[in-house]
């Protein structure tokens, strides 16, 4: 009867048009007059929110956005990308690589889907049209690329994950580092194989320019590797334990900061914009992560939790059944709400039930990353689907369905074998323990 209530009320609310954050804090604050007590329930939430944001866990969540604002707004994006393309100039429908490979980068550089596809969708994919080639080609690479920002570090998803679950920021930080560049490997080698067996994906006018060694070697040299460092900086920091997440998160930012005076790039107009964005973004994550904390405790208060763990109990289902399980609906709930949403509702209920199973609980963490990155790219309503089609306004959305589904198919690829190997995700993880 709790779920349903709730389940209700915050369907009633997404209909009005409200933004989510404030969607899901009016559901709580009605929640917890319901079944917390009235009006001790409504101080109760103040409590919540009060201890929620003033976590130092959170700390990363706007550092590593800025991270990745500053190098946007600042242009060093670009220049990396630039440099992608001459190195990777002679390969079979280069544009689509050089936007995988770039993709990549800038995710590892980031940590933002919206803003790795906005700024792909926005240069490379408009080129790509202009020259011929497919829609798939065009516009599947950045979509897919975007998405792996949920997994390699810095991912704002996944700190967020952890501190709404209690699963250790590092080890999921770390343990989203091989399915993200497996990702990005499975979609480097489909580009080159659509560009080897079909052609007319990729035109043949689109010759590569022919550089020289120096022109070729070093802007890649000059503008990508340098970025690399701070990259390095953060993980290396993490998985040698010398610094905790919150601290290679300030590093990190730092590093950015310091990058972009060093390239020359650094005005005040671009700093201005990084640091209302960052603001924009993290305020929006906070009062999410304040709802979920409620959202929580209505769940355990008023039986909720506990009615779960028994129905669950007495199906008696084995933990691969119960781990299946709880990705179907995290699938299905990706075709429909966004990413945030999908953490807040699932974790207070997943989590509970993932340990009385025994089941590692940072594999699960990971397995949820990689679902959760599908459900940016499933109809009808992925938040990449709807961001490359305000990038590309002349093309059908149907056609932007159709570009991710191979994109979509090689992800589940990669999530079966993380389901068949857990040791993919599991070993670089165990290193910190």
């Amino acid at each position: 009867m709790t779920l349903s209530i709730l389940g209700a009320i915050l369907a009633g609310l997404f209909a009005t048009g409200l933004p989510v954050a404030i969607a899901f804090l009016g559901t709580n604050i009605i929640g917890a007059w319901l079944f917390l007590g009235g009006t001790a329930g409504l101080d109760q939430l103040v409590r919540n929110a009060s201890g929620a944001v003033s976590s130092f866990s959170l700390v990363p969540i706007p550092l590593f956005i800025l991270m990745g604002e500053l190098l946007f707004h600042c242009g060093l994006a670009f220049k990396a990308i630039e440099a992608v393309e001459r190195l990777l100039n002679r390969l079979p429908a280069r544009l689509a690589c050089v936007t995988v490979v770039g993709g990549t980068a800038f995710s590892a550089l980031s940590g933002s889907s919206i803003a790795n596809t906005a700024l792909l969708g926005s240069t490379l994919s408009q080129d790509m049209m202009k020259r011929g080639y497919s829609t798939t080609l065009s516009l599947g690479p950045a979509m897919a690329t975007g998405g792996i920002a949920v997994l390699i570090p810095p991912s704002t998803l996944a700190v967020m994950l952890g501190s709404l679950s209690g699963i250790s920021i590092t080890q999921l930080l770390i343990g989203g580092i091989v399915p993200g560049f497996l990702m990005a490997a499975g979609f480097l080698l489909y580009v080159i194989l659509v560009g080897v067996f079909d052609p007319s994906s990729a035109p043949r006018q689109d010759t590569a320019q022919v550089y020289t060694f120096r022109e070729r070697y070093v802007p890649f040299l000059r503008d990508v590797v340098p970025l690399f460092g701070i990259f390095v900086a953060v993980i290396g920091g993490m998985l040698s334990g010398i610094a905790t997440p919150t601290e290679a998160a300030a590093l990190g930012a730092m590093a950015a900061f310091v990058a972009t005076i060093c390239y020359r790039k650094l005005t005040w107009d671009a700093l201005r914009e990084s640091l209302v964005e960052t603001a924009k973004v993290s305020i929006s994550i906070l009062f999410i992560i304040v709802a979920s904390t409620t959202f929580s405790q209505i769940l355990s208060f008023s039986g909720a939790t506990t009615g779960m763990l028994s129905l669950v109990k007495a199906v008696d289902p084995t933990p691969m059944t119960l781990i299946l399980s709880m990705l179907l609906i995290l699938l299905l709930m990706g075709c429909f709400i966004d990413q945030v949403s999908m953490m807040m509702i699932t974790v207070p209920l997943f989590i509970p039930l993932a340990q009385s199973a025994g089941i590692d609980l940072v594999w699960l963490g990971l397995l949820m990353l990689v679902v959760i990155e599908l459900g940016l790219l499933t109809p009808p309503f992925g938040i990449l689907l709807m961001v490359m089609q305000g990038a590309v306004k002349t093309v059908p959305l149907l056609q932007i369905y159709k570009a991710a589904l191979p994109f979509i198919l090689i992800e589940i690829l990669v999530l079966g074998l993380m389901i068949l190997w857990p040791e993919l995700t599991t070993f670089l993880p165990s290193l910190t323990r």
